[in-house]
């Protein structure tokens, strides 16, 4: 999520990008996303010293892929290869949502996000929550989350600042936007 290299007529033009959830095998591929969205993507934002605590190797851990099928992780691929990954779990908290820098800016996070209200609607869900970084909270903010706290975590002994944010469902609300 967030800024482009892609030119403004460009930008929110997404073509070819299809929704799946996870499967095991996806954990490699969602992590080298997960880990240029840190470095690439957020580098506007957080300072290199940051983005090494909060994604320090492009190798994932042994736990990830675990991490990742353990909830709803729905996928954006384009041509078989993965553009960006949401996860929620059942208490609607959102804990990962990464686009890879080549797709920022060109509607994946709103197709994923708008599945994910879509499904937390059916599961009878009424309030999504997440931590987003400076990054997600403008694109949260842009779907109508708010945001109620300001906070620092620490990551390997760094300080993090992100934004606690939570989204009422209403059924009326189209998903897509």
């Amino acid at each position: 999520m967030g800024r482009s290299s892609l030119s403004p007529a460009r930008r929110g033009h997404l073509i070819g990008v299809r929704l799946r959830a996870a499967r095991p095998g996806d954990g490699p591929a969602c992590h080298a996303v997960f880990h240029a969205a840190v470095h690439q993507g957020a580098a506007a934002f957080y300072s290199a010293e940051e983005r090494a605590a909060w994604a320090p190797t492009a190798d994932a851990p042994p736990d990830w892929e675990a991490q990742l099928l353990s909830g709803l992780t729905l996928i954006a691929e384009r041509r078989g290869r993965i553009a960006g990954f949401m996860t929620m779990g059942a208490d609607g908290h959102i804990d990962f949502a990464y686009v890879a820098p080549r797709f920022m800016g060109r509607g994946v996070s709103d197709a994923l996000c708008g599945a994910l209200e879509s499904r937390a609607r059916a599961a009878g869900l009424s309030l999504l929550t997440t931590e987003a970084s400076h990054l997600a909270r403008s694109f949260f903010l842009r779907r109508g989350w708010r945001e109620t706290a300001r906070q620092t975590v620490i990551r390997r002994g760094v300080a993090l600042m992100n934004f606690r944010m939570e989204f009422q469902l209403t059924a009326d609300r189209d998903p897509t936007c």
